[in-house]
């Protein structure tokens, strides 16, 4: 998703910015004894189908259809089947769009069009949503549809039924951008009151719009930098290292503030960690961790504070079902996810490479590094190591031509993953003489 997101006023947030008035609208109603559950439900399906309509024009289908149809799937089908019939269903209708994306990028050779990258960025939110409540109801942490689609209830009952499934696929906060917010908590937030002060909320609210315009002002430095610094085909030896960087530190405060931006809505909506944590429900978390991001030497740990939300249902939907290799097989599902572009794709086996060498590195060096001197220079060296790495990482994922992928690849970045491949390869011989 973050491939959309390169450019400051991007439409993307102009939208997620035209629709806080109606977070903070909804959040105000929601203390009102006159404004019942289901007025609630509709207000956010409303809005969700005004947002997409206005962002994605009529390719808004390609969004309506598959929740639509993953409703129909969830009310008709028993716990111990919806999860793999809607997993099936929702990433297959997401790669057939892709793949439009791919004949229209590769074949055609033209530019695709700002609406199709907004849609296929919802799209892949939704199946988030989608995933996430059909394990929900697999798990048993939420209850399927009584009667489901085979009972005698009328049409009115069966819709009324489904609406908050409906809702919380297509709710407007989270349409475009946001945490993964899970069903137990949407349906906790809207059938409660606001548990927030109007002057709390202002406070968190200010404090994330002065995160934003920092970040902003570092990326007009940071665009200024990249302008005026020669790109990969221009650059020459060492050089290329400072592109990397400045390339990928770009991409990085893009990536900043958006998540803020999108945690921002749910925060006026009062879905963000403001609203509490209902019981056995998981708890909010920010995609944006920028401390941990920018001070870790852990390639490991840069990898569960990256987009946490996102990092959190990778983890449940593949890792923990994983009986062979779940580190790649949960790698490999992630680049199917964004879209399976050569550049995701090896991106993403890259990063998952080195992840699995940061966690034997670690391991060893803990046993051998004991004075805190020798400590500091290994925890210098690692970090730098490690975000030159991400930043290799990034733009591989980011860079969309096979020519780009291969200038990233013929440079003299490629260096930082190869020394860890290297020691992945050493180290792994050497646990496996002491196994």
């Amino acid at each position: 998703m973050g491939w959309l997101q390169l450019f400051f006023l991007h439409p993307v947030s102009v939208y997620q910015g035209a629709a806080f008035p109606f977070a903070l609208l909804f959040n105000y109603l929601c203390n009102m004894d006159s404004f019942p559950t289901h007025a609630r439900y509709l207000f956010l399906l409303a809005g969700g189908g005004t947002l997409a309509w206005a962002a994605m024009g009529s390719l808004a289908l390609l969004v309506f259809i598959p929740a639509l149809c993953s409703v129909v799937l969830i009310y008709s089908l028993g716990p111990r089947e919806v999860h793999r019939w809607t997993f099936f269903f929702q990433m297959s209708w997401q790669t057939l769009c892709h793949l439009g994306l791919h004949y229209t990028e590769y074949y055609l050779q033209e530019p695709p069009s700002m609406r199709l990258c907004i849609t296929l960025s919802s799209l892949m939110l939704l199946t988030q949503r989608v995933t996430s409540l059909s394990l929900d109801i697999c798990e048993g942490k939420v209850e399927a549809a009584p009667g489901g689609i085979r009972s005698r209830s009328s049409l009115f009952e069966h819709l009324c039924k489904a609406l908050p499934y409906f809702s919380y696929l297509l709710f407007f906060p989270a349409l475009l951008g946001g945490p993964l917010c899970s069903f137990q908590r949407f349906q906790a937030r809207v059938q409660g009151s606001s548990s927030l002060c109007p002057r709390h909320s202002f406070c968190a609210l200010t404090w994330r719009g002065l995160q934003i315009l920092g970040l902003e002002c570092l990326k007009v430095v940071m665009r200024g930098v990249v302008s005026a610094g020669a790109g990969l085909a221009d650059c020459q030896q060492l050089q290329c290292i400072c592109v990397m960087w400045s390339t990928a530190g770009l991409f990085k405060l893009t990536y900043y503030s958006h998540w803020l931006l999108d945690d921002s809505l749910l925060c006026a909506a009062g879905f963000g960690s403001e609203f509490g944590q209902s019981p056995g429900e998981e708890g909010y978390i920010h995609d944006a961790d920028i401390w941990t991001l920018e001070t870790t030497h852990r390639i490991s740990l840069f990898t569960r504070k990256w987009n946490q939300s996102t990092a959190r249902w990778l983890r449940r939907l593949i890792f923990q079902h994983g009986r062979a290799w779940p580190l790649l097989q949960t790698f490999a599902f992630s680049a199917w996810w964004h879209g399976l572009h050569p550049g995701q794709v090896f991106g993403f086996l890259c990063w998952a490479v080195m992840v699995e060498a940061d966690y034997l590195i670690h391991t060893f060096a803990n046993l051998f590094i004991r004075s805190w001197p020798m400590q500091l220079v290994y925890r210098t060296v690692t970090w730098a190591h490690t975000q030159l790495i991400i930043a290799y990482v990034m733009l591989a994922v980011e860079v969309r031509s096979l020519s780009s992928l291969w200038l990233l690849c013929n440079s003299y970045n490629s260096v930082f993953p190869m020394v860890y491949c290297i020691l992945l390869f050493l180290l792994a011989k050497r646990k496996y003489k002491f196994n």
